[in-house]
């Protein structure tokens, strides 16, 4: 389904053809000009792989540099997915934060953003905000559906889930849960990062999308555990919407729970600077006022920790990973049970 947008101008260039049938693999060009490159580009990688009639779902990895699962997954489907095996068609964008991905950073060394706090964009702002404008105006516009393939990146630890996007759409966030669901992982997570509306996934919502996400591990690191659930679970969405045979379906957690972070109270900041020593393991239950660790200034001996509590009741969804914290950072995260 192609709809119908007041796109932005773009500076962006791509020899892909969205409508054409068949795989295509390229990438999309933002003009880019900094010191040692006066007229290069900053090569955005995307494949499309079409045939048929069916939805149009897009597939994003890479929004934060540091999170590896998704990017794994996507490829995988670029490469191994014959387009016969399909009815729709597939845009896989597994690295939309190119630079992020290539330093194995969260946010981009060229501007030093974070893309998923720059939605919808600006054309001609920096490199991360002309990915996201064109995001917006021109990718989005395609979809039916969304899925936005997240880990902890290298400063958490989460419990692998699926993400349900919140919307105030009654149809839309039937339709997210749904999906969410269909991924079939043992944990389902609504997450609204706190209302922010400049995420890839408000964002995709606000267009009327179809929209879930996940978070798949985290700590830097690759985990098998997670890969594995990654490359099941977007199969399970692809049957789901009808992209793929339903045969590609597995279910494994037929009574997965499902929770939500409720919002400030979810999460336990730092309040100086020190190591932070956890005091439960990842999927513990806990309650609020609970102690949840405590910040050690190892360079000040004579100093008693400072402990931090839980503000609500639920499970550790994530740690901080690294150990070492600043004031503001974010040492544990509780989803709450719906």
């Amino acid at each position: 389904m192609t709809k119908t947008t007041d796109k932005r101008p773009t500076s962006a260039f791509t020899a892909i053809d969205f409508d054409r049938p068949g795989r295509q693999i390229g990438h999309v060009m933002f003009p880019h000009s900094p010191h040692e490159d006066a007229w290069g580009v900053t090569p955005v990688p995307i494949a499309v792989i079409a045939n048929g009639t069916g939805p149009t779902v897009i597939l994003e990895g890479g929004n934060h540099g540091d999170e590896y699962e998704g990017p794994i997954v996507i490829g995988e489907l670029t490469r191994e997915l014959d387009p016969k095996e399909i009815q729709g068609r597939l845009i896989l964008m597994p690295s939309n934060n190119v630079h992020a991905a290539r330093a194995a950073q969260r946010t981009s060394p060229v501007d030093g953003l974070n893309y998923n706090r720059t939605f919808p964009g600006d054309p001609y702002g920096s490199i991360t905000e002309q990915i996201s404008a064109y995001i917006t105006d021109y990718i989005f516009p395609l979809g039916d559906a969304f899925l936005d393939l997240h880990s902890g990146g290298s400063s958490l630890d989460i419990l692998p889930s699926a993400i349900i996007e919140p919307t105030l759409d009654a149809a839309l966030a039937a339709r997210n849960t749904a999906a969410a669901r269909a991924f079939d992982s043992p944990n389902t997570v609504v997450i609204g990062n706190l209302g922010d509306p400049r995420t890839a996934t408000a964002t995709a919502c606000r267009a009327g999308l179809t929209t879930i996400g996940t978070e798949m591990g985290g700590g830097g690191r690759v985990s098998i555990d997670a890969l594995a659930l990654c490359r099941r679970g977007v199969r399970n969405v692809l049957a789901h919407l009808g992209v793929i045979d339903p045969k590609h379906r597995t279910v494994e957690n037929p009574e997965g729970r499902t929770f939500e972070l409720k919002g400030t109270a979810a999460y336990v900041y730092a309040g100086t600077d020190g190591i932070f020593e956890p005091f439960h393991k990842l999927g513990a239950r806990v309650s609020v006022g609970q102690p949840a660790g405590r910040v050690h200034a190892i360079w000040k001996p004579s100093e008693a920790p400072e402990v931090v509590h839980y503000g609500c009741d639920g499970i550790v969804f994530a740690h901080r990973q690294p150990g070492r914290v600043e004031p503001g950072n974010c040492c544990a995260v509780v989803a709450a049970p719906i």
